[in-house]
């Protein structure tokens, strides 16, 4: 069988090569590379972009397996992976260490107010803030005593918990419609609404998918709700921001400041009017990144690949509806799990 890999000094080639496959490598720029790439390939690693659209998939007949970088699966079509029998498989838990820490990092930026006082520190100021009456010791806050909301409740959120209890909040809330309070107990965290989350907590902290469901959560509507003294931060996905109200919001002082580290469009323009306000702070997508995130995400993403083409069950199944389809392909007319007869039906996590 054969895998198509864009190129990356990350790449994992031996482990495919010693499970007995075949590699393509290649430079993918665009969605035309893309395709050329896995256009005869059984299975594909794939990252952010180019998108795995439903024309990708189309254009690859005997792709049966994708293999996303990191946890997201935003980048692909799910609903046309499913439809076409091709798994879209991730890898969970690989930066969830990574992404917690950033976000604690971000967290703590706007409430010491540290990118201010590093940048103003180099211009000749010593705690005066320019043009403000205001100075560092009467603007900074501590996270002790008051109360953290964390929107999107799984690995990340709850590994930002358990880093954030230790600054002695008054209370942790979370949102997620999937968790249980049960599971909420174990950290200590009481769930709630998303409303009464948007008014009860002074900082905020974002970490659910990108999904139809969760695009724009935060719109003006939600902005509006938010204490003015409110703090956000999010390290999920850009999406779930409604950019331009966040603007909006920030510079009518709907709420104090926002950290970013990633935004609705990536990268983001240098003339995004988020870059321009004082009270936001944006890394350029980076919170899942580390040496040990670029070595072990590779190995996950390539075993992916060889498991489900050998059969096996893969580290993350983002659509395990396809399992049935399959099925059905089997029954039916195999398609592009031709010559696979022994793929197992059992696979679904």
């Amino acid at each position: 069988m054969k895998v198509a890999l864009p190129a990356s000094p990350y790449n994992r080639v031996d482990l495919f090569e010693a499970a007995g496959f075949e590699v393509i490598e290649g430079p993918v720029r665009s969605t035309d590379d893309f395709i050329e790439l896995m256009r005869d390939a059984d299975g594909a690693q794939v990252g952010v972009m180019p998108l795995t659209t439903r024309a990708v998939m189309e254009a690859c007949p005997k792709l049966k397996v994708v293999s996303r970088l990191g946890v997201g699966v935003d980048s692909i079509d799910l609903d046309a992976a499913t439809e076409l029998g091709v798994l879209a498989c991730n890898t969970p838990g690989v930066n969830t260490t990574e992404v917690a820490d950033h976000a604690v990092a971000l967290l703590l930026s706007l409430t010491r107010h540290l990118h201010d006082a590093i940048a103003t520190t180099r211009e000749g100021h010593w705690r005066d803030i320019p043009g403000s009456s205001r100075t560092y010791q009467t603007t900074v806050r501590r996270i002790a005593g008051h109360t953290v909301g964390i929107v999107g409740f799984g690995n990340i959120g709850r590994a930002f918990a358990t880093r954030i209890r230790g600054f002695g909040p008054a209370e942790i809330v979370a949102h997620d419609p999937y968790v249980e309070q049960t599971t909420g107990d174990l950290y200590g965290v009481r769930m709630v609404s998303f409303e009464e989350l948007l008014e009860r907590a002074d900082y905020i902290t974002i970490h659910c998918s990108a999904t139809s469901e969760t695009t724009h959560m935060f719109d003006s509507n939600a902005l509006g709700k938010l204490k003015s003294t409110a703090l956000l931060v999010n390290t999920a996905r850009g999406p779930i921001i409604d950019g331009t109200a966040l603007a909006a919001a920030l510079e009518a002082g709907q709420l104090e400041a926002a950290a970013l580290d990633v935004t609705e469009v990536e990268p983001i323009d240098s003339q995004d009017p988020l870059l321009k306000l004082p009270n936001c702070v944006v890394t350029p997508h980076v919170a899942g990144f580390s040496p040990t995130f670029l070595e072990e995400c590779p190995i996950r993403q390539a075993e992916n690949i060889i498991r489900v083409l050998s059969g096996q069950k893969p580290h993350g199944l983002a659509n395990p509806e396809v399992i049935k389809t399959i099925a059905v392909m089997h029954a039916t007319d195999t398609g592009r799990w031709a010559g696979v007869p022994g793929f197992s039906t059992a696979l679904a996590v």
